[in-house]
């Protein structure tokens, strides 16, 4: 008899989506970018791309250049946002974000994301995703990831406590932030697997969702 996979039943009043590497795939994009970032700075690409995702561009910049004026770090993020926007060869949805998507319809949820808005909408587009109603984009905080400050700001739109909202995350700095924000967390992908998220998948795929009594969304999560 084969045995029974494992899940997990979360429910939530809303649920807050990171963008990059959680629904859509635009590590191809962000890979060519900042790999040339990094060697035309004298960087190896390699430990580059181990502190990109789930920052905003600035921020990845001063952790790998410390030493460096924050304002040179913000002129290089405005040329990088410009370089992302345009280029959309490879973006394709995560495995099963169609569909999560579509599920999640007319239930409360949010994009909490470290790109700017003209960004989130080219990839979004590109993988021929939805956008969420409620959008909190790098134009909308203060601080990147992993501070807060966007998942706060995206539960208070959506009207509940953060101890009320789950966070799908696929970055250290993305899920220390939906931490730091008081929120479960459900990981995806690779990069999430180490960080002890509440809940991994390895895609969308492995997520029911569906509407449950008293305007709960409830998870139902096949353990990856």
């Amino acid at each position: 008899m084969q045995a029974a996979v494992p899940s997990v039943v979360l429910t939530a009043r809303a649920l807050l989506l990171d963008m990059d590497g959680t629904i859509v795939n635009s590590d191809a994009v962000v890979e060519r970018c900042w790999r040339r970032w990094a060697v035309e700075h004298g960087l190896d690409p390699e430990e580059a791309l181990k502190v990109v995702h789930g920052r905003q561009g600035y921020a990845t910049m001063a952790a790998l250049l410390p030493d460096r004026p924050m304002e040179q770090n913000y002129a290089d993020n405005r040329v990088m946002l410009a370089e992302e926007t345009a280029d959309v060869e490879g973006v394709v949805p995560v495995a099963g974000a169609p569909a999560f998507l579509a599920a999640l319809s007319g239930l409360p949820h949010a994009l909490v994301t470290s790109a700017d808005a003209p960004l989130a909408r080219a990839r979004m587009t590109a993988a021929r995703l939805p956008m969420p109603p409620v959008q909190v984009t790098a134009e909308c905080v203060g601080a990147s990831k992993p501070d807060p400050e966007g998942f706060l700001k995206g539960a208070a739109e959506l009207g509940f406590a953060p101890e009320q909202c789950v966070a799908f995350e696929d970055s250290e700095a993305g899920v220390a932030a939906a931490r730091a924000a008081g929120m479960r967390v459900v990981g995806v992908g690779p990069r999430a697997k180490a960080l002890a998220p509440d809940a991994h998948v390895d895609d969308l795929t492995a997520i029911e969702v569906a509407a449950g009594p008293n305007g709960l969304i409830e998870l139902r999560i096949t353990a990856a």
